[in-house]
């Protein structure tokens, strides 16, 4: 059923539109693939009437079209040769039929998802290719190969550039001149804004225009007559009986040969393969970019195939030449394939001396259009820019489609993506790099998403090369698979090779099956041993390392867990922070620091106050922080207020109805200067802000200043060099911090770090 929000007028009428023009280039499609393969001629128009009909009314995609597929005709003229008549093939074309709908049910449409986006992109590209190729002597009227073989050779092993270079001595002058008119016709639609937006698409025009032209010129004569072999050739009845007696019938006393089975074995296994990636094709081309449900489709084409059974039709896929038009032309939903098989139904009994009259050449300029865009330059430009990786199965299966055939090329092309992935996992399976925790350096090794036992040797060369009495950390926290192998060979270095080796092994995300539980080996916190052995100097080195992780966005590997547990019975931190309250502001993640490792005071704009350095002093005399940090920051809404307030006589509290915020603005004002009262007006203006951040710089080092002045233990913590105080100022903006003043640490250490 169409969704309801798909049934407005307008959507009709593209609709309408995009079916007319999918079915004036299904119609020689489907007697060119029945020819091909071998098939009665009525065989292939049936299949583009179910497939318009019975699968367009079953599909869940919006713009897919079925019908005979030029990819199957190989196969269907081997499975008829083989079987000895079209009948029994019809047998088996139920089976496969049956074979699908079970698919469907079962929902195996999933392995469509298996298929690469460069297989997949290299297939769009070579149908356009071969669209080009094959439509070009039809665009002169070298109509000796009426839509064969959708690849390079013919099945007599002629090639398309032999067939290319023969048609120079055999075109027909008016099917020439109607094939390169349709061509400008087609690029001046497009291009032309009036006749683009018109109510006429073009290849309806271009269609009109030739039917036109071939009256004309029959009445010319020759070289200008257009002769039947270069027209639409439908079956013509002198009535439906004769019609329906022209349909073949399935030979049901078949059903005991066990050819049958395998040939609807074989029919099912290949329509089902290319009807998935002609569907995940044709959604890469949706302009909406629907998605379309494949289990559904596999059920339609099943009944689809079945129904094609028991009257006498071809195969039918998805079918990515139509569906292309289909796109191109501007059809909205699946009423464009049902409206396209309706007219096929409609016209081919009642019609079909009218049909007659329609130019090959015409069709060919439509489809050859189609092919461009498919094969577009914009396209070949795109997938080199992707790299190697993408670029070399793109262009295997583009060349592999165009040579071999459509399956074979695909085969080829998902061959030749799978050697690049294989190659790609055996050189980087992990991925390996140094963390400097506060214990000491971890090597951290990051496990593949997909641990196959190809990875195995690469594997156990980065595990060989962690050194002596070192750490490791195994994170499969982004491991959705891990081979036995693997797997043998973590257990083998966490119980045997490592111990050996002095290493500590750690693990992380293993899942529960492998019963390889988190085991953190390694301090990644900080413990009262750490904390005697560093001197302010060493503490605030830590900051500035762990700042630039954070900046750069490296930032170290920390389990929560494990942090909790280790610092349950106690805590050891290396520093203390006197920071603002905003939110941009919070030191844990500014310097990349763990559950334990600093204490932080937090109050706005950073000011001190009797019990700010009660905090700070019980946080370095008592507990044993080697660094006192004041950080301020840009920006920041404190320090704007009292900027504001500058001899305003309104105050914070009156202004802002906060009772105790003037204490605040008070404070930071006595880092103010008389020059700010000249923009207190405006402290978000550019040269506001410029202020702001200046009070705000300044204000920090009054802090740093009064710390000393104001706490006598503090002070003397410094004198003895056993803490350092530190003003810094973080961008809001940039992410950047500004150290600014840093008392108690030496000259000389200060040199080395700057």
């Amino acid at each position: 059923m169409l969704a309801t929000n798909d049934r407005s007028p307008g959507t009709f009428f593209a609709d309408l539109k995009s079916g007319l023009v999918v079915f004036f280039v299904a119609l020689p499609l489907c007697l060119g693939i029945a020819l091909a393969s071998g098939a009665p001629l009525m065989s292939g128009l049936l299949a583009g009437i179910v497939g318009g009909t019975v699968v367009g009314l079953l599909s869940g995609s919006h713009t897919s079209v079925s019908g005979p597929a030029a990819g199957l005709s190989a196969v269907v003229a081997a499975q008829i040769l083989s079987l000895g008549s079209f009948s029994s093939f019809l047998m088996a074309l139920i089976l496969a039929g049956m074979i699908q709908i079970g698919l469907g049910l079962v929902k195996g449409g999933f392995i469509s998802e298996f298929f690469p986006s460069s297989v997949i992109k290299g297939l769009l590209a070579a149908i356009g290719v071969i669209i080009v190729l094959k439509q070009i002597p039809h665009l002169v009227g070298h109509d000796s190969d009426p839509e064969g073989e959708m690849a390079f050779f013919q099945p007599d092993f002629e090639n398309t550039f032999s067939e290319l270079i023969r048609m120079f001595g055999d075109f027909q002058l008016g099917a020439s001149v109607i094939g390169l008119v349709s061509v400008a016709l087609l690029i001046l639609w497009d291009q032309w804004k009036p006749l683009k937006q018109s109510l006429i698409p073009a290849p309806v025009a271009v269609v009109l225009f030739g039917v036109a032209a071939g009256l004309w010129f029959e009445q010319l004569g020759d070289p200008w007559l257009i002769k039947p072999s270069h027209l639409v050739q439908v079956p013509v009845a002198s009535d439906l009986g004769e019609l329906f007696r022209l349909l073949p019938r399935p030979d049901f006393s078949q059903w005991a040969n066990p050819a049958i089975y395998t040939a609807g074995v074989t029919l099912a296994i290949v329509a089902s393969l290319e009807t998935l990636l002609n569907l995940k094709a044709v959604d890469r081309i949706d302009r909406q970019q629907r998605t379309s449900p494949p289990n559904q489709e596999l059920f339609a084409q099943g009944i689809g195939n079945v129904t094609c059974g028991l009257i006498g039709g071809l195969p039918i896929t998805s079918v990515i030449i139509r569906s292309s038009v289909n796109v191109n032309a501007g059809g909205k939903t699946k009423l464009a394939a049902i409206i396209h098989g309706s007219l096929l139904l409609v016209c081919v009994p009642l019609i079909p001396a009218w049909l007659n009259t329609i130019p090959l050449a015409c069709l060919a300029a439509i489809l050859l259009m189609t092919g461009i865009k498919l094969a577009s330059p914009a396209l070949m430009k795109q997938m080199w820019s992707e790299g190697r990786y993408q670029f070399i199965p793109f262009a295997a299966t583009l060349t592999a489609i165009v040579f071999t055939d459509l399956l074979i090329g695909i085969l080829i092309g998902l061959t030749v993506a799978v050697g690049f992935i294989l190659n790609s996992n055996m050189r980087r399976p992990v991925r390996r790099f140094v963390e400097r925790h506060l214990g000491g350096d971890v090597v951290h090794i990051e496990l593949a998403n997909q641990e196959s036992f190809l990875n195995r040797a690469a594997l156990s060369q980065v595990l060989a090369d962690v050194p002596r009495n070192g750490r490791v950390l195994l994170d499969a926290q982004n491991t959705d698979y891990i081979d036995p192998d693997v797997l043998a060979l973590i257990r083998d270095f966490k119980e045997q090779a490592g111990p050996a080796h002095g290493i500590d092994v750690s693990l992380i995300g293993f899942r529960s099956e492998y019963k390889l539980g988190d085991q953190i080996q390694y301090v990644d916190y900080s413990t009262r041993e750490l904390q005697d052995t560093l001197t302010p100097q060493q503490v605030l080195q830590i900051l500035k390392e762990g700042h630039e992780r954070a900046r750069t966005g490296r930032r170290l590997t920390r389990y929560f867990s494990h942090q909790v547990r280790a610092t349950a019975e106690g805590q050891h931190p290396l520093a203390v922070a006197l920071s603002c309250i905003d939110s941009r502001t919070p030191v844990e993640l500014i310097f990349d620091l763990g559950m334990g490792d600093i204490f932080s005071i937090r109050i706005a704009g950073n000011i001190i106050s009797r019990k700010v350095l009660a905090s700070a002093e019980y946080a370095c005399a008592v507990a044993g922080a080697k660094l006192m940090l004041v950080i301020g920051h840009t920006r920041c809404g404190a320090v704007s207020a009292a900027v504001k307030f500058v001899g305003s006589r309104l105050t914070a509290a009156d202004a802002t109805g906060c009772q105790h915020l003037d204490s605040i603005v008070n404070e930071i004002q006595q880092s103010a200067d008389g020059a700010i009262s000249q923009v207190a007006s405006d402290p978000a203006s550019a040269e506001g802000l410029a202020i702001v951040d200046v009070v705000a710089r300044e204000n920090v080092l009054r802090v740093v200043k009064e710390i000393r002045e104001q706490s006598r233990t503090l002070d003397d913590l410094v004198r003895e060099r056993r803490i350092g105080i530190v003003g810094a100022m973080y961008d809001v903006v940039t992410g950047d911090i500004e150290f600014l003043t840093e008392d108690g640490l030496d000259e000389t250490a200060l040199q080395d770090m700057s």
